[in-house]
């Protein structure tokens, strides 16, 4: 394993209650996203707000740009355009659905690109009892995937670790979706995608910190070394390897970020968020509660 830190012996746990202060914070916040997502008020996309769903094949390939510019000369500027596996079909999405629309867009295409034969395969109206079965679709895989965090950490540690992680998880999740709604970024499939890799980036990294502290839990008495002491040393052992994970992780989603192309930026600026955020609880949130809860329990006689 690379280090870029020395032996480090750094309080992070003398910190704790600012920074439960802190995530409190965040956490409330990703709650209130969540009331104003459910109330329509947040920036939603077409699978969530309902909107019109347009399949283009072309008889050469096209880029994302060349469509955006073609509808941005149309007058229609909030469309989400997205590549389908094949290089020749694209897939715009539109939140409103405005009379005439798709005559607007197939007219615009078939004179500005020609050359590349634009036809219109399949449109796809999507309905508001599609978008809110959509949303608590989306609500649910995010319940499921935390209770799933829950139950695999309480059969390989203990159960106060779990709840550790699993408020961990969660601040991660609501922290990510808190930002992304002041920012006012579009909530889609996408940024849901994202948020279930975050839950699982932010599960590895604080099992990487507990394995460390269940080992040094076995080599000591009780008397000898606090809890506090001991998860103190335990996070200060694995910093350095917990930073280069990070910032090869973070490097990959940067990359994304700015070469990703138009369809996977929003992607990647809650990837960046998560890694950030997650790295961030793994000291700071979850063996903070553990610590809470199992303070008296955890060190063996």
């Amino acid at each position: 394993m690379i280090q870029i830190l020395g032996k480090t012996n750094i309080d992070f746990l003398g910190k704790k209650y600012i920074a439960l202060a802190l995530s409190c914070i965040m956490i409330i916040l990703g709650i209130f996203a969540i009331f104003q997502i459910h109330a329509g008020k947040a920036n939603l996309g077409v699978d969530f707000a309902g909107g019109l769903s347009l399949q283009i094949r072309f008889s050469q390939p096209v880029t994302l740009a060349e469509v955006r510019t073609v509808l941005d000369k149309a007058g229609i500027k909030d469309a989400d355009i997205q590549e389908l596996p094949t290089e020749k079909k694209i897939l715009i999405k539109l939140k409103k659905q405005q009379e005439g629309i798709q005559d607007t867009i197939e007219k615009a295409l078939k004179e500005n690109l020609t050359a590349k034969e634009p036809i219109i395969e399949s449109v796809t109206e999507i309905g508001p009892k599609i978008g809110e079965r959509t949303k608590r679709d989306a609500l649910f895989a995010i319940l499921a995937a935390t209770a799933g965090i829950l139950i695999y950490i309480a059969i390989r540690f203990k159960f106060h670790f779990s709840i550790g992680a699993t408020v961990a998880t969660f601040h991660d999740v609501m922290a990510v979706l808190g930002i992304f709604y002041i920012l006012d970024k579009e909530i889609n499939l996408i940024f849901i995608s994202a948020l279930l890799t975050i839950a699982g980036y932010s599960l590895t990294d604080t099992v990487v910190v507990f394995d460390r502290i269940r080992e040094n839990l076995g080599k000591v008495a009780k008397g000898t070394m606090t809890l506090e002491a001991l998860m103190n040393k335990s996070i200060n052992e694995v910093l350095s390897r917990t930073i280069v994970t990070s910032l090869t992780t973070l490097m990959a989603a940067v990359a994304l970020f700015f070469f990703g192309g138009e369809v996977l930026h929003d992607f990647a600026l809650a990837m960046i968020l998560g890694i950030l955020v997650g790295t961030y609880s793994s000291i700071f949130v979850a063996s903070p509660v553990v610590l809470l809860l199992g303070k008296n329990s955890l060190i063996k006689r």
